[in-house]
């Protein structure tokens, strides 16, 4: 079978689970609504486009391998905004400042994040799918609208890297996917060149297909379990835990959405 292959790293990211308030919490690794959103973007489906939306929702089944869940963060901060006045609507900042000047109130806000996560996905395409799997890659290679790890502020910080592979599994395939160093030093990058005069293909050098020494010490690679999440048949994968996650898109300009299962592996720890 095939599978879509990329990876996702950034200084900050932030996978939204159920809102409390004015508390925005983030889970430790992307859901189906965050990476069905990133595809949306890449092939610049709006969020009103209620069939298109719900297609690309209905069409793929994801697998994420958990390089770093990374370190938790925290955001408070306070805001100045007027309360409603029946059917008037402020239609800039500036006329909040000024026309609702006397009724400006503080909102206490809190949002959470990862910093230094690193995430590899699998997309696999179901029947009647919207979109190939080829789409879906180029859509990443050159995408519509701006990419982003779960908010504005969360911007890419490495290339997705895309690739089409053909395993039996979510396991195999996230498992050979060669999704390369993030940090390639001149001593590391004088090394590969030497391995292409040898005769390795551009872009397989073995030495740059996985991460760096740098990065291994960056993400404490090797010190902690490796963790696989997925939905439906895995086929190579047997679940240790069945999960409840509630990010199964219903509406994206409603901005509703339900539960759905998910499934849980911790594999051993990386040599």
């Amino acid at each position: 079978m095939e599978y879509l292959l990329f990876r996702l790293y950034g200084p900050l990211a932030s996978w939204g689970e159920i809102a409390v308030g004015e508390s925005r919490h983030s889970a430790s690794y992307p859901g189906k609504s965050a990476l069905l959103g990133l595809l949306a973007a890449g092939l610049g489906i709006r969020r009103d486009e209620e069939q298109r939306q719900a297609a690309l929702a209905a069409g793929y089944r994801f697998a994420v391998k958990v390089i770093s869940a990374g370190h938790p963060l925290r955001d408070y901060h306070t805001a100045q905004a007027p309360d409603s006045v029946g059917k008037f609507v402020y239609r800039t900042r500036r006329d909040e400042l000024v026309m609702g000047k006397e009724r400006l109130g503080t909102v206490l806000s809190s949002r959470e994040y990862r910093c230094d996560s690193l995430n590899l996905v699998a997309v696999a395409a179901e029947e009647g799918a919207p979109y190939s799997l080829a789409e879906l890659r180029d859509a990443l290679l050159k995408p519509r609208f701006h990419l982003y790890l779960g908010r504005k502020s969360c911007p890419l910080a490495a290339p997705l890297n895309p690739l089409i592979r053909t395993a039996s599994g979510f396991g195999e395939a996230l498992d050979s996917y060669p999704y390369g160093a993030l940090f390639v030093s001149k001593y590391l990058l004088k090394k590969a060149e030497k391995e292409l005069l040898g005769g390795a293909k551009a872009g397989e050098s073995p030495l740059l297909t996985a991460l760096s020494y740098e990065d291994e010490r960056v993400f404490c690679y090797g010190n902690q379990p490796v963790r696989y999440y997925w939905e439906g048949d895995a086929g190579d994968l047997v679940p240790q835990q069945t999960l409840v996650r509630h990010d199964q898109p219903l509406s994206r300009a409603r901005w509703q959405f339900t539960q759905r299962t998910e499934c849980l592996r911790i594999g051993k720890e990386e040599c």
